[in-house]
């Protein structure tokens, strides 16, 4: 190897200086990368919803809830006036078996998930002791009575909806005559006999929604089954099912809910209860999430950015030769442009193929300037190969999701490890003695 002039020893810390700021700067272009990842993302579930506006949003279907008007007579500046309230009555039991049969939708380049319903309810309501309520049998309008049945986006809806109560067939109208608990549904009127305290309910919807898929436990008991012929169910809400399989292709989850698991009561008057907002059900979810796993990606670009730079100086002491801070700077822009490169590719290509493709272009883009600036093979295969064994260990690190942190604290440590190990004789007040433990 040719000789070059020395770095003189007083230059180190500077350039080493220089060095430690150009990776911080850098780091304000890898989160505006991460930002960009944050928007096309956010574009994503804008096509979700602008999807759904149209066939079907995510489904939460309440009830059904028996309605009962009545009358009170009240004292109002001394003069008796009668006021018209609600008994409102969930069911003893209820059982709802939903059978969902998703598909996969684009919109551009976005993947919606959305999917077909048919879910059949079967309910039994009691009529309650009035007296516990304090109302007389002949202040009810047993005659206005109506059921209601909760449905978040009513645009899902495929056929009629016929209701089966007691000895009648109802057939459903749009509106849930009262918003005092329910926003959106179905009602149809029903004409209550007092004589039979034991009404038998049930209905069949086919329902078309996105995404997600809730039911809320109205029933004093709730027994649940969901499947689906999908491999990615996330189940959520207040409740996880009891019991659930799953496997690539197909899901079957079932549960079961009390009266006593919810912080709403089995009958009340004119309150205002939400029952919607206490819901459990499943998310269907698209199985590679590209956005996440590259902003995972961007996570590590400080550890990339400083141990590329690392090993550039390392090897500028050692050749005595002299890269530019601007070098550095096309340098630290090559490895921020992998993350451009990985978001870009990963839109149209599976996560991995568009991580491989962005590495590869990258390697050869650096190895091909670290050759130019260094005039060197050894020197470019070294850091060639620090930057592929960097690639290799994110790319296991982004596999293992639930050891993640372990991996990359034990990765982290074992860098450490060798650059310690390798300076540990190197007197840095005489940079030439750097090059001898090197070679």
């Amino acid at each position: 190897m040719s000789s070059a002039p020395l770095i003189p020893t007083r230059s180190i810390g500077w350039r080493l200086a220089i060095i430690i700021v150009l990776s911080l700067l850098l780091t304000i272009p890898a989160m505006m990368i991460e930002g960009l990842i944050n928007e096309r993302s956010h574009s994503g579930t804008e096509a979700v919803l602008e999807v759904g506006s149209k066939w079907g949003g995510r489904q939460t279907i309440t009830g059904p809830v028996l309605t009962i008007p009545f009358t009170k007579v009240v004292m109002s500046d001394g003069k008796a006036q009668t006021v018209f309230q609600n008994l409102y009555i969930l069911p003893e039991s209820l059982k709802v078996n939903s059978v969902l049969k998703p598909e996969i939708r684009y919109r551009g380049i976005f993947e919606v998930v959305l999917y077909q319903s048919e879910v059949n309810l079967a309910a039994e309501f009691q009529l309650p002791n009035l007296k516990e309520h304090g109302i007389a049998p002949e202040q009810m309008l047993w005659d206005q009575a109506f059921f209601a049945l909760g449905i978040s986006d009513l645009k899902g809806i495929q056929d009629m909806v016929v209701i089966k109560a007691g000895d009648s067939v109802l057939t459903a109208n749009p509106s849930v005559l009262t918003n005092s608990y329910l926003s959106s549904g179905l009602s149809a009127k029903y004409p209550v006999d007092p004589n039979k305290l034991t009404i038998p309910f049930s209905t069949r919807l086919n329902l078309n929604g996105s995404g997600e898929f809730y039911l809320v436990p109205a029933g004093k008991e709730t027994k649940a089954t969901v499947t689906a012929n999908w491999g990615n169910p996330s189940f959520s809400g207040d409740f996880l099912p009891d019991s659930r399989n799953v496997t690539d292709s197909a899901f079957s989850a079932s549960w079961k809910v009390l009266h006593l698991n919810r912080n709403f009561p089995q009958t009340w008057i004119d309150g205002d209860f939400k029952i919607e907002e206490t819901r459990f059900g499943v998310n269907l979810l698209i199985p590679v999430d590209h956005y996440q796993k590259t902003s995972r990606t961007v996570k590590y670009a400080i550890m990339f950015i400083g141990l590329t730079f690392l090993a550039f100086f390392m090897v500028e002491i050692a050749s005595r030769r002299r890269i530019h801070p601007v070098q550095y700077l096309l340098i630290g822009f090559a490895l921020i442009i992998f993350y451009t490169l990985l978001l870009s590719i990963s839109e149209h290509l599976s996560f991995n193929w568009a991580y491989w493709i962005s590495a590869a272009a990258i390697l050869l883009l650096i190895g091909l300037y670290a050759k130019a600036v260094l005039k060197e093979l050894r020197s470019t295969g070294l850091i060639t190969g620090l930057l592929l064994i960097l690639y290799l260990f994110l790319f296991v690190i982004l596999q293992l999701e639930d050891y993640a942190l372990l991996i990359g604290s034990l990765g982290l440590f074992g860098v450490l490890a060798s650059v310690m190990y390798m300076t540990r004789n190197f007197d840095w007040f005489n940079p030439d003695s750097f090059r001898g433990e090197i070679e």
